[in-house]
């Protein structure tokens, strides 16, 4: 099968730190195109608009859509009625609604859609859920902070309405979370603190529990300084399971069981083109779920003012 003619809507950090390298060494794939507001990316053809890029450049089979969740609806479905496969970066969208309308337009239309979970491929992921698997969980942490001055700086698109604050880094635990519990979770109270000078959260404490009254908890905070803390911790009958970094480590009772070097996105990147090849889509909102039902039943708190 000759390489997917992909292209690229939304350059910025993410896209040079993690999709263009993904995609150069992915033989499955030949990136033509990119299509941008401010960013560009050498050696290809760059355009301001999605629309544009299409008009000018029809052999585009797949697009990856990594512009903030806010925009990518419209993006998404201009690429669908232009008969292309799209990857959608996380969060998949700004609302569960429009991804769903996404998902059946890819469906009438017989092309593929993909809601891309970077976390869940995190090397230790796989490990965790095989070990929970294995055991009795008592009760599950998730302790998710990190400096939002550090990973997001003046980036103002997520502190808006639908940017999700804090639930952009926690929705990556969400994302792990959801797939390596054996049952699902559902939350039972929240409660989300709100700077008195943003529309999205900075911080927020979040208890689930799941068909069986599993005690599970979430801590997101934007504001740690020093080591940044994306941990899940569970006490099983087998021992402590700790998964750390983001996923990329797994210790049982303090000694490390697993770990490997980080391939998040070529593995996601290998399984678009599996999607692609095997003529189905890839929607997983389970994590957009546990952020939309977070802000529906938790209570709010409003903090001081939050400046970059």
């Amino acid at each position: 099968m000759p390489p997917i003619q992909i292209a690229i809507v939304g350059v910025g950090k993410i896209v040079r730190d993690q999709h263009l390298p993904a995609l150069a060494k992915n033989a499955d794939y030949r990136l033509i195109a990119a299509a941008s507001r401010h960013g560009t990316v050498d050696g290809i053809d760059n355009f301001k608009s999605i629309e544009a890029m299409l008009d000018a450049v029809p052999a585009v089979e797949a697009v990856s859509l990594c512009m903030p969740p806010q925009y990518r609806y419209e993006a998404a479905r201009v690429a669908l009625e232009a008969g292309k496969h799209v990857f959608l970066e996380k969060p998949p969208g700004a609302t569960l609604s429009e991804v769903a309308d996404l998902e059946a337009l890819a469906a009438s239309k017989g092309l593929s859609l993909f809601a891309s979970w970077h976390s869940r491929y995190a090397p230790a992921v796989e490990a965790a859920r095989t070990f929970l698997a294995s055991t009795a969980i008592r009760s599950v942490k998730i302790i998710w902070k990190e400096d939002v001055r550090h990973w997001h700086p003046n980036q103002e698109w997520i502190w808006a309405a639908g940017g999700l604050g804090v639930f952009d880094p926690g929705i990556n635990a969400l994302s792990i979370i959801t797939h390596i519990l054996p049952r699902p979770i559902f939350i039972t109270s929240a409660t989300l603190e709100f700077p008195e000078n943003r529309d999205a959260p900075i911080a927020a404490t979040i208890a689930f529990s799941d068909a069986r009254k599993l005690d599970v908890s979430a801590e997101f905070d934007w504001r740690q300084t020093g080591k940044q803390s994306w941990d899940i911790v569970a006490e099983t009958d087998a021992g402590e399971m700790l998964l750390s970094e983001g996923g990329a480590k797994l210790a049982v009772d303090g000694k490390i069981v697993h770990e490997e070097p980080e391939q998040e996105y070529p593995m996601l990147y290998r399984r678009f083109a599996e999607i692609i090849k095997a003529g189905r889509s890839d929607v997983d909102l389970a994590p957009l779920r546990h952020v939309a039902d977070a802000f529906m039943l938790g209570r709010r708190k409003f903090v001081e003012a939050f400046h970059d």
